[in-house]
């Protein structure tokens, strides 16, 4: 028995759950560009000391962080860098927001009985009080899907837009930080 679920078609259910692994990968990506900026923000040799005593706290942070808070940290630390020439970049993190008010819709809202085309109500309250009740269906998941990972590669661009290589990958751009093993080899 798959109660209270069991009224959905398992492929609206296949379709939530690739869209919330979606914007899983869209707070990792988040994390690993916040990783990129902040580790390639110039200092005076003075506050060197003082700012990687506070650098590791900050990336731990950035693991249990909700996807609110780490586009929060994503602006202010690409502003801290202060190199990013982006004219969209403030738009970015308005499309970013909004992602994240529909993530915290599909991934905590209360899921009604589906109607006669299998879209679901979908009711949820934020804490500002705004309601969405709002029906939702498999192709709008698939077109929320489609958008968190559009907004994940613009992430990535803007990490590989200033010439580094994106953290964790085998891409074009320099290295922003090489293991004690690369250190080594080189």
């Amino acid at each position: 028995m798959d109660f209270p679920t069991h009224l959905h078609d398992q492929g609206m259910w296949e379709e939530l759950g690739r869209t919330i692994a979606t914007f899983g990968f869209l707070e990792e990506t988040l994390g690993k560009a916040i990783f990129a900026f902040s580790a390639t923000i110039e200092y005076s040799e003075e506050a060197i000391v003082e700012v990687l005593e506070g650098w590791l706290g900050q990336l731990e942070k950035l693991l249990t962080d909700t996807l609110g808070a780490k586009i929060d940290a994503y602006a202010k630390v690409v502003k801290a860098n202060g190199k990013l020439e982006m004219d969209s970049f403030d738009k970015l993190i308005d499309d970013l927001r909004e992602a994240s008010r529909l993530r915290n819709v599909l991934c905590h809202g209360s899921w009604h009985a589906p109607n006669e085309d299998g879209a679901s109500r979908v009711k949820f309250v934020n804490r500002k009080m705004l309601v969405f009740d709002s029906l939702v269906d498999a192709a709008f998941l698939k077109q929320t899907r489609d958008a968190a990972a559009e907004l994940a590669v613009h992430v990535i661009n803007t990490v590989t837009l200033m010439g580094w290589r994106f953290p964790g990958s085998n891409g074009p751009g320099e290295t922003i930080w090489k293991s004690a093993s690369e250190t080594r080899n080189d």
